[in-house]
């Protein structure tokens, strides 16, 4: 009867379990899966011949200096160095998860004295063992009892609903896409560097210009003073030389001054305090964009460049939180195995009697935190949106990096030309007005305003030809190239 009513209770027991944790267990609805975006089939008109960004760095940048102001950078920046330790969180976090889907084992050593009441279960329960003929007296429990310890204990979760992949793979995932922030970082660093280096080959330039202008300058001053001595141009005239002079000189030191702010920030980036000059290799008018500056096909993008991949990458990896989020609503099923060494007395610990094992197995239903799993849930279903939003901003707006740095370099290259036949025909403005001046054909106000022109043509020329070596390295990086 007794054995009966055991069974019943178990039962009843059971079917309440049951009853109470299989509501429990119904998973939320899986996420919206967004479609992924379709990207064109070419770059307008553009040709897809070659690709620009499958260019190693050396290919790329045909001056030494910058090559190795580029090595510096990589080797010293602190932005970078920074990526790198976030890579190494991103590991540990991947260990950490493969960890869980393995068997913890621990050794385990205790021993414990317990004084039990004289009208105790567990004090009458010693005192009458020791009174049975069925003991030996080492099997005898000391008064007051011991328990001595020494053995392996582990426990396992059994990943039966793939909860532990998931998260595995969230964490490889974004292990990953950190490891592509490291190259998306490079490849800025890359442009940064290659485009403070340009902007000082350009305003080198640009001295070069005002200096060359002021020698010209310094002379038509003398001129006039000569003439204005030989009763030829008057005070104004000479005035009016000397204030553009002035002028002159004063965009000299601004310049300077300019040189010298722009190498104190590229010291930053090279990871160093400041040290100047920095070296020069080629002068901007030699500095040369590769030929091949066709840009091969849109797709391209998504397994070249790096933030393109980051994005995706964290997108595959919000995806997986949300499994992982999911299958949170099942139970979970635990074993926790021990062999170990068990005996009341320390001398007796180490005989072979003394060996002990055991196995416990329980399965661990959530029933009252209902509302947390589907907080994390929901937080789970908005960050994989969120992502999805990111990854598909980070194309639209690879695509349209490319396309408008594709029509720069056409622009620009159109625009460097027409500079070039501008400075060429105002320096010949300004021979044939000085030439005039000098026969008393032209007055001087037309000598200064061929010398002004000539000099914001050369200096224009000098821009646009920044501009357009500029546009190129951007290209490279909207396409992904700078990261080796």
């Amino acid at each position: 009867m007794k054995k009966i009513r055991s069974i019943l209770y178990i039962r009843l027991f059971t079917y309440a379990f049951l009853l109470v944790s299989i509501p429990a267990c119904v998973t939320q609805q899986p996420a919206v899966q967004y479609p992924m975006p379709e990207l064109p089939g070419s770059y307008s008109n553009h040709a897809d011949s070659s690709r620009l960004s499958s260019l190693t760095r050396e290919q790329f940048f045909r001056d030494a200096v910058l090559l190795g102001l580029i090595d510096t950078a990589i080797k010293n920046n602190l932005k970078l160095k920074t990526t790198v330790e976030k890579i190494m969180i991103a590991r540990a976090h991947l260990l950490v998860q493969k960890g869980l889907r393995l068997p913890s084992l621990n050794g385990f050593a205790s021993g414990a004295v317990d004084k039990y009441g004289k009208y105790t279960m567990t004090g009458v329960g010693n005192f009458d063992t020791n009174l049975s003929q069925n003991i030996t007296g080492d099997q005898k429990v000391t008064n007051p009892p011991r328990d001595f310890f020494l053995g392996l204990k582990s426990s396992w979760e059994i990943d039966l609903w793939g909860k532990l992949k998931a998260k595995k793979r969230s964490a490889y995932n974004t292990l990953l896409a950190s490891e592509k922030g490291r190259h998306w970082v490079t490849t800025q660093l890359v442009t940064q560097v290659a485009s403070y280096y340009y902007e000082l080959l350009a305003l080198d330039n640009r001295l070069e210009i005002i200096r060359r202008n002021i020698t010209l300058q310094e002379r038509a001053v003398e001129i006039v003073e000569a003439q204005m001595e030989g009763g030829r141009a008057n005070a104004l005239a000479v005035q009016q030389f000397s204030a553009h002079l002035m002028h002159t000189l004063s965009l000299e030191q601004e310049t300077r001054l300019a040189i010298i702010q722009l190498e104190n920030e590229m010291n930053v980036l090279l990871g160093r305090f400041a040290q100047t000059p920095i070296p020069r290799g080629l002068p901007i008018r030699q500095q040369q964009t590769p030929e091949v500056i066709a840009s091969g096909i849109p797709a391209d993008l998504l397994t070249r460049r790096p933030d393109i991949q980051q994005a995706a990458l964290e997108l595959a990896a919000s995806k997986a939180d949300v499994t992982a989020a999911r299958k949170a609503f099942l139970p979970s099923v635990t074993l926790t195995p021990y062999l170990a060494l068990n005996a009341f007395k320390l001398p007796l610990l180490f005989n072979g009697s003394s060996i002990a094992y055991g196995l416990l197995g329980g399965i661990t239903q959530p029933l009252f935190n209902q509302h947390q799993l589907k907080a994390g849930f929901a937080v789970a279903n908005a960050e994989q949106t969120i992502a999805f939003y990111n990854y598909r901003q980070s194309i639209l707006q690879g695509y349209g990096e490319v396309l408008s740095n594709l029509q720069g370099i056409e622009h620009y290259i159109k625009i460097v030309d027409l500079n070039q036949s501008e400075v060429g025909m105002l320096t010949d403005a300004v021979s044939t007005s000085t030439e005039l001046y000098l026969n008393g054909y032209a007055s001087y106000l037309e000598v200064i305003t061929a010398q002004k022109g000539v000099l914001e043509a050369e200096l224009k020329r000098t821009a646009s030809q920044k501009e357009l070596l500029t546009v190129a390295l951007d290209l490279y990086r909207s396409l992904g190239g700078g990261w080796e």
